[in-house]
């Protein structure tokens, strides 16, 4: 067993070395959470009702029912939560604000309990020595604005959603200078062309609009952070998957590539080029104008698009400099002719039935480098939902999770391929601190890299994966001196 243990501790040894070698000096390790995910509190101190707490209330969207009523308590257990964090030498901590506690209708009056819960919150953490990077919204709109103007679909919902950023950045922005606008905006827009997610408005004609109106969203938003933050950074956060084809057909590669445009690039395009790809221009010529939205054959003009409902400045808005971008990647697909996934058997895969691919992060970020000028880049999401067992010990519980340390591991060691090659990555994030709420799929898909025990009273388990992370950051630190 000795014997067993010593080649096991060689083998992560080398595995650590491999993963921080190429790392910058200055590199930032942490972990990330969002709000509606782990807060609870639900009904508690002001906080209004958001489109999750709506959609979830139908128990035959969840599975078992779960809700986030509850989540993870973190709410009431931020303190005991970042002690962990601390141990386990996190340099910072990425969450989410809860747009409905700071405004339980949307708009109007602000809830200065919600402000103080954050207040508390980011205090906590300085204290312990660990960053906080805050994003606005990770997908929970307060209901109200859902019900009375349709959510994103409306230009209302952007000029709220600015003076919300307003007043999280007047209030925290003296001590938080990492912001994020938006968490991945292909899953905000996949609630109003579908039903499995909130708000769930199943309407595929308005993609693009709902699209286009959170880039501008954020425009406005990054505004009013630059306004009111001394040295602010600001950002947003964007899903990245590599696409392949499944063969070397000319069908094949072209519906790979067709994916990859329609469903990345022009977010890319429009946030650093300032307009959006041909292909996605011609898909939004071919769309009806919102209702209510009356056309203006004068706006587009400047912005290269020339789409009657892209009004003028927009463009301008959604292209100002980013100081970083946020990179969430967990997998690969693979497409044939038609643009279908093709699913092979003989690979690894997790929970959620993602293929584990981590040489994937390193060809992202080199085709990234290659064919734009990038901003600082951060892997804002990474991880692998697995089978855990908590096993009750003398201690409290262990949880040993090989796959997920060989997961985090394995994505940092393409990581530091990509610096080594001169790719710009300040920092990584994994998804998830803790087991949380997986959204319509409850608490079953466990992301967490600290176990919580449902069965007796939320307590919290670092797992090995934790542990195998924090040596990792821990040699990077002695790296660096």
């Amino acid at each position: 067993m000795g014997h067993t243990e010593s080649k096991s501790l060689i083998a992560e040894k080398r595995a650590i070395d491999a993963a921080v070698s190429g790392l910058p000096k200055h590199f930032r390790f942490g972990a990330a959470t969002s709000a509606y995910q782990i807060e609870g509190a639900a009904l508690e101190h002001g906080r209004g009702p958001c489109i999750w707490d709506t959609f979830l209330a139908d128990k035959t969207r969840s599975h078992s029912g779960d809700t986030g009523e509850v989540a993870c308590d973190h709410y009431h257990r931020f303190r005991e939560d970042i002690a962990i964090m601390k141990e386990l030498g996190l340099d910072a901590y990425r969450f989410s604000i809860s747009w409905s506690r700071i405004f339980p209708d949307g708009t109007g009056e602000v809830n200065r309990e919600g402000l103080q819960f954050y207040n508390d919150l980011v205090d906590e953490l300085l204290s312990a020595g660990i960053e906080p990077y805050v994003t606005l919204y990770h997908w929970d709109l307060p209901q109200k604005l859902q019900d009375r103007w349709g959510g994103w679909l409306s230009r209302r919902t952007l000029y709220a959603f600015a003076r919300y950023a307003e007043v999280v950045v007047q209030e925290l922005g003296d001590r938080v200078k990492n912001w994020t606008t938006f968490n991945e905006p292909e899953v905000i827009i996949a609630g109003y062309i579908g039903n499995g997610m909130a708000p769930a408005y199943d309407r595929g004609d308005v993609a693009f609009h709902v699209g286009h109106h959170l880039m501008v969203a954020h425009g406005l938003a990054a505004k009013k952070i630059r306004a009111n933050c001394a040295g602010a950074k600001v950002g947003i956060v964007l899903n990245f998957n590599v696409i392949d084809p499944r063969d070397n057909t000319e069908a094949s590669r072209v519906a790979a590539h067709n994916r990859y445009e329609r469903a990345y690039s022009w977010y890319l395009d429009g946030l650093l080029n300032g307009q959006y790809p041909a292909q996605v221009v011609a898909e939004l010529a071919r769309t009806p104008a919102l209702p209510g939205v009356r056309p203006n054959p004068l706006s587009g003009r400047k912005s290269g698009v020339g789409l009657s409902w892209i009004k003028r400045g927009d463009m301008k808005l959604v292209s100002q400099p980013l100081d970083y971008m946020g990179i969430n990647y967990y997998t690969r697909f693979v497409v044939d002719a038609e643009g279908h996934d093709y699913v092979t058997a003989d690979v690894a895969r997790t929970q959620m039935g993602w293929q584990i691919y981590p040489i994937g992060l390193a060809r992202l970020m080199d085709e990234m480098h290659r064919h734009y000028k990038m901003p600082p880049i951060y892997i804002t999401e990474n991880g692998a939902a697995l089978d855990d067992t908590l096993t009750v010990t003398e201690g409290g519980g262990k949880v040993n999770d090989p796959q997920r340390a060989k997961f985090i591991l394995d994505h940092l060691s393409a990581l530091s391929t990509a610096c080594s090659a001169g790719v710009d990555v300040r920092g990584y994030f994994v998804w998830s601190f803790m087991d949380n709420l997986e959204w319509p799929l409850g608490f079953a898909k466990t992301f967490g890299i600290v176990h919580v025990d449902r069965t007796n009273g939320l307590a919290r388990t670092v797992k090995d994966s934790g542990r195998a992370y924090a040596r990792a950051i821990h040699r990077h630190k002695l790296r660096r001196g």
